[in-house]
């Protein structure tokens, strides 16, 4: 992996899979939820994209088992796919927080170099909903 941005489909399914181990229809659930409904992963996609990220080790297998005749896999996050996340997550952060300094949105003293207290990718879509972008602890 370099230091490109991760594209949000594979930002996504890391990111379902971040907390717990998830099968395929389980992540395409998530990925939805995760995105409020703008993203909807088809299984094709879907399973080209675990593919992929099992090649550049970014997730594992976590279990593999063969229900009703078909073989059914639960992928994890790899501690590679981890680091990855959560450098992408403190730079979406980074870049929100400028954003929202360069806004004015987020009062007296805001700056880069103030930290997100409490943030949540929910308090933070509710905040910025509301016209506020900062999330206030």
């Amino acid at each position: 992996m370099n230091d490109q941005a991760l594209r949000e489909p594979t930002l996504l399914i890391l990111t379902a899979i971040a907390d717990a181990p998830r099968h395929g229809y389980a992540i395409a659930q998530e990925v939805e939820k995760i995105s409020e409904g703008r993203t909807k992963m088809r299984t094709g996609t879907l399973y080209g994209a675990l593919e992929r990220l099992l090649e550049q080790e970014l997730i594992a297998v976590h279990e593999e088992e063969v229900v009703d005749g078909r073989r059914r896999r639960s992928y994890a996050l790899a501690p590679r796919g981890r680091e990855v996340l959560a450098a992408e997550a403190a730079r979406l952060a980074r870049t929100a927080q400028e954003a929202t300094r360069r806004l004015g949105l987020g009062g007296a003293g805001a700056s880069l170099g103030t930290s997100f207290r409490a943030f949540s990718p929910a308090s933070f879509r509710a905040s910025f909903r509301s016209g506020r972008a900062v999330v206030d602890a």
